[in-house]
């Protein structure tokens, strides 16, 4: 299909830049099969599910993944920013570079604490292993394995994606804002941002209402939220995430299926990860190991029958997905009636509750 079918116009205005405060007071639109949306807030999911639907949530651990360093060569050095985008071993990372043209291979660069290095204190050095293209380079890091992470978690800052990075600096309250509460396993470059509207108030509640929710881990890349930039899907190359589901939560699903139980995916993320397991009979297997799924209009979902997400960017990865699961046609009206009504987009925006198609 033609990318260009999935492009909107959205005003600048809309992006928002924080979460709303409290995170269940941000707005829901409630998108059923047919018929009229609901424009709801977030509070009052537990009343849109039904005792026995199974929520999945992704548990993954956004880690502070945009560093700042000099790289010094002979007397000259510059500043260096890069946000680590993939990791490739327990001592290397694909990182986006800026600025990148001004790297070549072999180049060092100190990152972390570069003012006092007493017993190495603060320490986070790497190598330019390898140049890509748009700016990417492969760093290889001096430490490895937990060391390493323990110096990127102390000199990193959260990676706010560029459309809010470009309007203004991380800060502290990102550290937390842009982090669901139940993360757990450390290794996203990126939020899975529909599970940000949750609280452990809200969590209970489901539970009250006779829901299960299970975990499962796909570790987010940056690539997730960018434009594509193939002008057809076919020429798309989908980038790839780690993700896991253990055997329990694999049987846990497949049990509900087979009761005819409702599977929701709270996020895209967590619908990818079901989606990439499950066989032509929609059973869903134990897995851990990376995907690289790419979803759009034609595609036989077997798994997932529910999704809580947030509102995407044109020609994203990510709006052809709710459009393949919800119908284009169906989206096309879902974000022209979001935006006539000034609900937030993006990470820290607003939810909608899609429906899969019939």
């Amino acid at each position: 299909m033609r990318v260009d079918v999935f492009d909107f116009e959205l005003p600048e205005e809309l992006i928002a830049l924080r979460p709303a405060r409290p995170r269940e007071s941000a707005r829901l639109l409630h998108v059923p099969t047919r018929g009229p949306f609901e424009d709801r807030i977030v509070r009052d999911a537990p009343e849109l599910f039904r005792p026995g639907d199974l929520l999945v949530f992704n548990d993954t651990r956004v880690i502070p993944a945009r560093l700042n360093g000099v790289r010094a060569r002979g007397e000259s050095s510059v500043s260096v920013e890069a946000t680590l985008i993939e990791r490739t071993s327990p001592s290397t990372w694909v990182a986006l570079a800026k600025p990148g043209k001004r790297l070549r291979e072999g180049d060092r660069i100190s990152f972390g604490a570069l003012e006092d290095r007493s017993c190495l204190l603060g320490a986070l050095d790497a190598t330019v292993k390898a140049k890509g293209e748009d700016g990417a380079i492969t760093l290889a890091f001096d430490l490895s394995g937990p060391d390493l992470d323990a110096a990127i978690a102390a000199a990193g800052a959260m990676p706010l994606p560029p459309y809010i990075a470009s309007r203004r600096a991380p800060d502290e309250e990102d550290m937390s804002d842009y982090q669901t509460f139940y993360a757990r396993e450390a290794g996203a470059v990126a939020a899975p941002t529909a599970g940000l509207h949750f609280t452990p108030e809200l969590f209970e509640q489901l539970i009250e209402r006779g829901l299960t929710c299970m975990r499962v881990t796909l570790h987010v890349g940056a690539g997730t939220f960018l434009p594509m930039k193939a002008e057809d899907t076919n020429d798309h190359v989908m980038h790839s995430e780690w993700r896991s589901i253990p055997e329990g939560v694999a049987a846990e699903i497949n049990q509900a299926k087979a009761e005819g139980r409702r599977v929701i995916a709270i996020g895209t993320t967590a619908l990818r990860t079901l989606e990439s397991a499950a066989d032509e009979t929609g059973q869903v297997h134990p897995v851990s190991g990376p995907t690289d799924i790419f979803i759009t209009p034609g595609y036989r979902f077997r798994v997932v029958d529910g999704l809580w997400t947030n509102f995407h960017l044109p020609k994203s990865t990510l709006f052809m997905l709710v459009s393949a699961f919800a119908g284009l046609d169906r989206m096309q009206a879902v974000y022209a009636h979001a935006i006539a009504n000034k609900y937030r987009f993006y990470s820290y925006g607003d939810a909608s509750l899609l429906w899969r198609a019939q």
